[in-house]
């Protein structure tokens, strides 16, 4: 008996549409978000996975518990602000995060490409060892594999990470509510402009830093405070464009932001526009989009601004009552428009 797979009349995915994987499958806009819904949902669906939220929180013996993973293949692997070896660290942190988790352990999975100077392999590791200091985890498992010289362009890094829940509060696209005001917790787009910057050569009167960090802290902060948080989302692929169409979609709402009130750096800009780029399309690492009551909304900016990575919090718009998934934006001299996912891939190779 053959044990073929029968592949293509069950596959849910278009597969007549894009027989190969493109680089935009991978880069946060839409054809990522068909590829994750059509063809992994489907594929691993279960009660845990619903949630469409950046971690998964479940129950063991009476403990809230939030996981998660994600693999970083950023190049270059050295970048201002940053590197490889703390992005992994600070992706997975914030991940959890955004699910209201206290994080406590890392694993940490490193694939190598032969002929990796081992100098850029220590600098990574101790880099590592840094950011998760910082960040207050451990790193407590581990694997390491490596592939030949051409294959793997330089090292992949993947990371898990587990963390506690010490509050009852319900925090995914699903718990958003008309009225409900948007916050972000500082300035958009440096750590892609950053990465851009160095791939392209590009130079500025100073250099453009990645904006890279930890945000657990300042998230516990608002939960401890007793902030009655809705929904988080940190603005990684797709930036802030992606997930506000990520969280009105799950939330089946309308979500109303001004392009006046969104910062951004002028230097960013600057390389935005030479690039063709959106700002709002542009990854960040250290950015995150809270969702709060709007009674509570000036109490969790007084709480953020008073936190290290996000002292530039503001808020940029509110949720709507209209039960039509999208995200309007007001641009800066008062027209309206839809702000939706970029069809392509933008930036590649930059998380």
């Amino acid at each position: 008996m053959s044990t073929e797979l029968n592949f293509a009349p069950s596959c849910p995915f278009p597969i007549q549409n894009y027989p190969h994987v493109l680089l935009a499958h991978g880069g946060g806009g839409k054809l990522m978000h068909q590829l994750i819904g059509k063809m992994f949902t489907p594929a691993f669906k279960n009660p845990l996975s619903e949630a469409q939220h950046d971690s998964s929180v479940f129950e063991i013996g009476g403990q809230r518990l939030a996981f998660t993973t994600d693999s970083f293949v950023v190049r270059p692997l050295f970048f201002p602000g940053g590197d490889l070896g703390s992005l992994a660290v600070h992706g997975t942190v914030n991940d959890l995060a955004m699910a209201g988790a206290r994080p406590l352990y890392l694993s940490a999975a490193f694939i190598i490409e032969e002929g990796l100077p081992m100098e850029t392999l220590w600098k990574l590791v101790s880099s590592m060892k840094q950011a998760a200091e910082r960040a207050n985890v451990s790193i407590i498992t581990g694997d390491t594999k490596v592939v030949d010289k051409g294959k793997g362009d330089g090292v992949f890094i993947n990371t898990a990470g587990v963390g506690i829940l010490e509050h009852a509060l319900k925090i995914e696209p699903r718990t958003v509510q008309p009225g409900d005001a948007v916050i972000i917790n500082g300035d958009l787009g440096r750590h892609g402009m950053a990465i851009m910057a160095v791939r392209e050569g590009l130079e500025f009167e100073s250099t453009i830093q990645s904006d890279s960090a930890p945000v657990a802290a300042d998230v516990l902060a608002l939960i401890g405070a007793g902030i009655p948080v809705h929904c988080m989302r940190d603005l990684t692929r797709g930036g802030l464009t992606s997930v506000l169409n990520e969280i009105a979609e799950a939330a089946n709402l309308t979500i109303q932001v001004e392009e006046k009130l969104i910062p951004v750096r002028e230097d960013v800009r600057a390389a935005c526009e030479i690039l063709g780029l959106d700002p709002f399309h542009v990854a960040c690492e250290g950015r995150f989009a809270v969702f709060v009551p709007e009674d509570r909304a000036g109490q969790a900016l007084e709480i953020l601004r008073g936190c290290s990575e996000s002292q530039g919090a503001c808020r940029i718009g509110r949720v709507t009552d209209q039960k039509s998934p999208k995200v309007l934006l007001k641009s800066t001299i008062g027209a309206q428009r839809i702000l939706d996912m970029a069809t392509g891939e933008q930036l590649p190779r930059i998380c």
